[in-house]
Formats: C-alpha cells, structure tokens, sequence
C-alpha cells in the first residue's frame, strides 16, 4: 500500500479553475466517504486551504486509485476530466510525502513561509480521523509532517517574507489607504482566516473591528478574543447588518468559505452610499470561491484586493538562503520518514518469523512431555527455557540486521528474503500487521510509539 496525491493549487492552476475544484466543510465529509467506497482507497485525507485542494490517500494500484479520485473530483467540481487534468499533479510514495512536508514547511504557500498551512494539515488529519478515513499510514505521514514544518519555522527564517496571505494583503491596503492606526474594519467570516485577520488587523494597530458570520455566536467568539487577547475594540454583527457595517468600515475582509457570491455589488453600493468617514474602501477577498462579487472592483472609491493580485505579489517569496535551508530539512526529514517506514515495513515479517519459531518450540516441548513424561517441573522448565535462548540466538543477529538493511533503499527486498528463506506462511506478516494496526488505533501500542517517536505525546490536537 502506498499514498498517492492528487492535487491543484495556485501554482498549477488560475483562480477560477481554484474557485470550481474547491472542498468546502460541508463537501469534505461526502468526498471522503466516497473516496473509501470505491475499490483501491483503504484510507483518505483532504487537505483543502484558500489556495490548494490536496488528496492524500492509501492505495493498493497506482492506476486504478488515479482513475476513482480523478473521476469523483470531475463530479465535484464540474471540470471536464481534460481540464481537470491539465491543471493536476499527482506525486506517489515517496514524492508525495516529500511534496506534503515542503506544503507543511510553507515552500509551497503562495506567500513562502505563511505558518496557516500547518493548522489546516492538522485540521484535514482530524477530520479524516474522525471518519476513520485515517490509518497507521496517513497518521504517521501528517505527523511527521507537522514536525518538519515546525522544524523548518524554527530552524530558519523562512517566515520572514510573512506570516501568511492575510499580512500580504494588509501591506496592499496600507499603499490604498496608508496607514491603518485608528481606523475601522470589517472581518467577514470567523474561521482559521478570520482569527488570522483579526490578529493581524489588531498588529496594524486598527481601533474597531467588525464581525460578521453566518452564525453569531461563533462571531462573538472571535470578538471576544479580538478583545482580550489583542485589546482592540470588537463588535459581533448579525450577518442581515452586514451593509450597514460595511458602511463605518475602511477596510473589510471576506473568507467564508461559503460557495457562491456573498458580497455583491448591490451590497457595496449601498454602503457606499451610506454617511462614511472615508471615500475609500479596500476590500480583502480572501475567499475560495470568491466571497465578493467581480463587478464590485469597477466602482468608484473600492480596490478590491483577491487571490489572483496577490498571486503576483512580490513580497509573496523570502529569501533564497532561507528556502534554501528549508528545502535541506525537507530533504533530512523525508529521509528519516522513508527509513522509519521501511523498517515498520519489515516488522511484521520479523514478529512472523518470532510467532512461528515460539510455535515450533512449544510443540516441541509437547512432544518431550509425552516421550518423557516423569520429568519434573523444574526440569522441565530448564529445558523450555534453554531451548528458547538458543532460538532466541539464533534469530537474533538476522531479525536485527534485517531492519537494519530495511532501512536503506530497496530494504522491502530483505523482507521478502526473510519469507522465503523460513518459509512463512503466505499472509503471515500481513495478519500480524492488521494486528498491529488494531492494537495502535486502540491504543495499546502507544507507548511503542512515542518511544519510536520522541515528541509526539501531544499527538495531533496539540
């Protein structure tokens, strides 16, 4: 079994192509129940962001899994398969685990080094995990890849270029309306980008913010936090208020995630129209699909501020000797990954190879009993136990350098020599890693874990 990834993101495809491929919240959970019905998906993960639209899933047949995800994704979006796949890349094994650490490090953002990406990969891991869409596979391929973009932001400067697209369309408002001290905006939506929004309006040093969401409550959430943890002034707004709030803002930006227009022109018009304290106002739309409607940027008095102009902003990049570097702990990492999996590989065939040979041993011990019966337990036990350490011995020296050479490149063919050269039954291995797998998602083998992977107690909710 290995991970294939079909995606499309702003670096394959423009903004409309985005805008029809998208995977809302309300998609995703249909999507992955319909990636694990058919034939070749045993498990399934969506990472979906403003600009990118990632599957990562478990397949048992390159091929015949590219056919099933790319035909669900043209009933998706509506594409026609031709343009679907004009615009698509897909990268298997090894070349989607390192495509899914370089997403994690930020060097695939359309602003490098944005940190956003590491709370949606996280996000998309648990959603998937609450569908049991997630197994072994893509548990251990979004955690380590969550380690290495910490890593890379650690280690690095890569974020320097900035924090996330929300910074990069803030810098483009303050050349429409200079400064932002002082001034009122408007955050439209209350997810992972509008808490982003709110913190990086709070950081510009802006005296109002105005919360709008489909569901109040979970804006006044959000304006509670703008408050205490930023200290600027916030207020919830019922989204039927949404043009009247328009109207006492400078500034607004929209990510709903919501399919469809959400702010139309008549809309802007008549906030525009509206008693307002500036003749400008710039409009983030942060959305995919987009949140305002295109006419919209060819009224007087409004810039309006999209996925597409930031796609060619310049400050979306850092600097060569930081990617550089973050490109290195990528390479590092996927090394390390690769390794580990390759040993986990084998560890089925190893612990096959011990359950077979404490078989043989104790039906060997059977037959002593009835060909000696008067031994007495003492004597019995001395010999049970020096027949266990000589195979223990014996198996010792090639089980460890079995996982040794599975380590390295085509280590997955020592493996198959071990089968061969004990003669282990057909699917013995296979039975002993569903076991496992079982045992793992129950949690029995989580301290195994955590010894094989130092750091992950806080698993990923932390």
């Amino acid at each position: 079994m290995s991970v294939l990834l079909v995606g499309i993101s702003h670096r394959s495809a423009p903004v409309p192509v985005l805008e029809k491929i998208a995977i809302t919240e309300h998609d995703r959970p249909k999507l992955t129940e319909l990636m694990l019905a058919s034939a070749h998906v045993s498990e399934a993960m969506i990472v979906s962001t403003c600009n990118r639209v990632e599957i990562y899933a478990v397949v048992d047949a390159f091929h015949p899994a590219l056919g099933e995800i790319s035909e669900l994704l043209t009933k998706h979006s509506g594409l026609p398969l031709p343009e679907l796949t004009k615009h698509a890349y897909v990268r298997y094994a090894e070349a989607a685990a390192e495509h899914l650490f370089a997403v994690a490090s930020g060097l695939d953002s359309m602003v490098i080094g944005e940190q956003q990406v590491l709370s949606q990969i996280r996000a998309a891991y648990a959603a998937a995990d609450g569908q049991q869409a997630a197994g072994r596979t893509l548990h251990e391929l979004a955690q380590h890849s969550l380690r290495v973009g910490k890593r890379v932001h650690s280690e690095t400067g890569i974020d320097r270029a900035g924090a996330s697209v929300v910074s990069v369309a803030l810098d483009r408002a303050r050349q429409v309306l200079g400064p932002l001290q002082g001034r009122t905006a408007l955050v439209l939506g209350a997810g992972a980008m509008g808490g982003l929004a709110v913190a990086q309006l709070a950081r510009a040093g802006v005296s109002r913010i105005l919360l709008v969401n489909r569901t109040l409550e979970r804006a006044q959430r959000l304006a509670d936090t703008a408050t205490t943890m930023h200290g600027v002034e916030a207020e919830a707004v019922e989204i039927s208020q949404l043009v009247e709030a328009m109207a006492t803002a400078e500034i607004v930006v929209t990510c709903t995630g919501a399919v469809g227009t959400v702010v139309s022109i008549a809309d802007v018009h008549r906030a525009l129209n509206a008693d307002r304290v500036s003749d400008q106002l710039v409009i983030c739309d942060l959305g995919l699909p987009r949140d305002v409607d295109h006419a919209v940027a060819g009224l007087p008095g409004v810039t309006v501020i999209d996925m597409e102009t930031l796609q060619r902003d310049p400050s979306a990049g850092a600097a060569a000797d930081d990617t550089a570097a973050a490109r290195t702990i990528v390479a590092d990492e996927l090394t390390k990954y690769l390794a580990g999996q390759r040993m986990a590989e084998v560890t089925p065939t190893v612990a096959a190879l011990r359950q077979m040979a404490a078989d043989v041993v104790e039906g060997e011990l059977l037959r002593l009993d009835s060909r000696l019966p008067g031994l007495d337990t003492g004597q019995r036990e001395e010999v049970a136990r020096t027949v266990r350490r000589v195979v223990d011995k014996l198996l010792h020296a090639p089980t460890v350098r079995v996982k040794q050479l599975a380590s390295t490149p085509g280590g997955d063919s020592y493996a198959e020599a071990l089968r061969e050269l004990f003669e282990l039954k057909p699917g013995a291995a296979q039975a002993v890693a569903a076991t496992m797998e079982i045992a793992a998602r129950s949690g029995e083998m989580a301290d195994d874990f955590t010894a094989a992977h130092p750091g992950d107690e806080q698993g990923l909710t932390a």
